[in-house]
C-alpha cells in the first residue's frame, strides 16, 4: 500500500514536500513515480527515481523546480516542489513498478489514493 501526504493549498511561488510510503514493503528493486491529474487532463508521470541506484527522471514541465528524493531509513520518496505555479493544481499520485524506468502510466502497478495540491494566483 502506498501513502501520499503532504499536498495543500499555497501560494505561486510557495514551496511543498509530498511524501510516499510504502507500508507493509519495501521500495527496493522499484521505479517510483510521481504522477499528476489537473482537472479534465490525462495523469502526466512528472517525475521518478530508481530505488536501488537513485537515478532520476523529470518532464520538462518540472525540471529545476522539483526535486525526487528516497529515505532509506523511512522507506519513503519525496517529491520536493519549489516555485509552484497556478499550473501545477492537480491531483499527486505516487505509483511503483518493479524492474526499470517507464514513461508510461499503465506499466505502474501500485497506486496510492492522491493528494490534492491546489496553488492559488
Amino acid at each position: 500500500q502506498l501513502v501520499e501526504s503532504g499536498g495543500g493549498l499555497v501560494q505561486a511561488g510557495s514551496s511543498l514536500r509530498l511524501s510516499c510510503a510504502a507500508s507493509g514493503r519495501t521500495f527496493s528493486g522499484y521505479v517510483i513515480g510521481w504522477f499528476r491529474q489537473a482537472p479534465g487532463k490525462e495523469r502526466q508521470l512528472i517525475a521518478a527515481i530508481t530505488w536501488n541506484d537513485g537515478s532520476t527522471y523529470y518532464a520538462d514541465s518540472v525540471k529545476g523546480r522539483f526535486t525526487i528524493s528516497r529515505d532509506s531509513a523511512q522507506n519513503t520518496v519525496y517529491l520536493q516542489m519549489n516555485s509552484l505555479k497556478p499550473d501545477d493544481t492537480a491531483v499527486y499520485y505516487c505509483a511503483t513498478r518493479k524492474g526499470y524506468y517507464s514513461g508510461k502510466r499503465v506499466a505502474y502497478e501500485y497506486w496510492g489514493q492522491g493528494t490534492l495540491v491546489t496553488v492559488s494566483s
